[in-house]
């Protein structure tokens, strides 16, 4: 299966489990790319990858891990509709027993839930004509008013150009997602709307529950309803169920997940390493169900999603965009004169574009703050897929850097780029 290997410490899993651990993950996404769905290529040359180049991603990996910015991750190369490279590397668990980190381990994918979750979910309901994107957020949350808000729009929320602040000051005491809200309807617009690009999850704090009211749906059962199932995403979710737990990346503990509270994180909580619960702190609070952070999922299914944009709203065989509706999600929707450029949720050009690298030319994609990235280039039909453990255990892990070398390598084992 040349490099669909996956690289395990020597105590892990004989090869007949690991082989069908991998077996498993593939053959889940076998449908062929003349169905539009991803395959398995016959070879990294057959889709126009090179194989000693893409060999880099395996040293660039296994140096992070060595130098401690990771546990563990998963690295999945897709092009013209075949997977190319699918390796995990490294640990998913060190305690209380090692686990080898597998290709069909579930993340929390944190804020790539505003693009694999609230941004689709808000354009779904562009399509059906329940809402423009430049009506303004008050039509459908009549809460949000006052302090500067009344003038921001959908499209100013799903490119970051509200004037919003990044998030809640949490130390201020609330729990539950109705308190989340009642916090919301209390901030003020700290810039004009549409003036300045700040990256704010109380933006998809507000699209989330605009979902709701709109489609008469929570967040999650939505989008489970509208984009997993149909399109076969069986491994993706809110709030995971517990038979996932074992197949879970751990993160950090919820004690140190809020140690940047100094002091005013709420006493008792747990120092077990999180596992299946969101790491998000604002999410946590608000129950696991969040516009801007909460979902699970696996590169599996990360996979599926990312094919379906290239497909342009399809995925084998079954529609669930519009190829104009892809179009508007994935171009720059941003003032002109902002200063960083920006979809439908999705990331083009800003300083948080670092799984580009430095080859691809456009693109668009996101991150996550677990350690997760997705960067996807249609001129090439290429999408580079990264599912890490860097939180695991201790928070102190850093893939930024890592980012960017697998995309450049990626970008660099395109045999004929166009």
């Amino acid at each position: 299966m040349y490099n669909h290997a996956v690289q395990y410490p020597e105590r892990s899993l004989s090869f007949a489990a690991r082989t069908a651990v991998l077996t498993l993950a593939l053959t889940t996404l076998a449908v062929g790319p003349a169905h539009g769905g991803l395959s398995l290529a016959p070879s990294p040359e057959s889709v126009g990858l090179l194989s000693e180049v893409l060999a880099g991603i395996d040293h660039a990996v296994a140096d992070a891990i060595a130098a401690r910015e990771l546990a563990g991750a998963v690295v999945l190369v897709a092009r013209r509709g075949s997977i190319g490279y699918f390796k995990a590397f490294g640990e998913r668990a060190g305690a209380p027993r090692p686990e080898p980190m597998t290709t069909d381990t579930i993340f929390d994918m944190a804020s790539l839930t505003k693009v694999m979750a609230t941004a689709p979910s808000i354009l779904l309901l562009v399509e059906r004509g329940k809402i423009r994107l430049d009506d303004r957020v008050k039509r459908y949350l009549s809460e949000f008013t006052g302090g500067g808000k009344d003038s921001i729009t959908l499209r100013q929320l799903l490119t970051h150009y509200s004037g919003l602040r990044p998030d809640f000051d949490l130390s201020v005491p609330w729990e539950g997602y109705g308190a989340a809200l009642a916090e919301l309807w209390k901030e003020t617009a700290r810039q004009e709307p549409g003036k300045e690009f700040v990256y704010s999850d109380l933006n998809f704090i507000a699209l989330g529950e605009v979902v709701q009211r709109v489609s008469g749906r929570p967040l999650d059962v939505f989008a489970r309803e509208n984009l997993y199932q149909p399109l076969g995403m069986t491994e993706t979710s809110f709030r995971p169920p517990a038979e996932w737990r074992p197949r879970v990346a751990p993160t950090e503990s919820r004690a140190r997940s809020l140690e940047y509270l100094k002091g005013k994180a709420p006493p008792g909580l747990s120092q077990e390493v999180l596992r299946g619960s969101v790491h998000d702190p604002t999410a946590w609070r608000m129950g696991g169900v969040a516009g801007h952070a909460g979902l699970f999922s696996s590169a599996r299914d990360a996979a599926i999603y990312a094919q379906m944009l290239l497909n342009r709203g399809t995925y084998a065989g079954k529609r669930v965009f519009s190829p104009s509706g892809v179009a508007a999600m994935t171009r720059p929707q941003n003032p002109r004169s902002g200063s960083a450029q920006r979809g439908l949720g999705w990331d083009i050009d800003s300083p948080h574009s670092v799984p580009r690298g430095d080859l691809f030319a456009g693109g668009f994609g996101h991150t996550g703050f677990t350690g997760t990235s997705l960067w996807v280039h249609p001129a090439s039909e290429t999408f580079v897929l990264i599912l890490s453990s860097r939180l695991y255990p201790n928070g102190q892990g850093d893939v930024t850097h890592l980012r960017g070398v697998i995309a450049d390598v990626a970008a660099a084992a395109l045999a004929d780029p166009q």
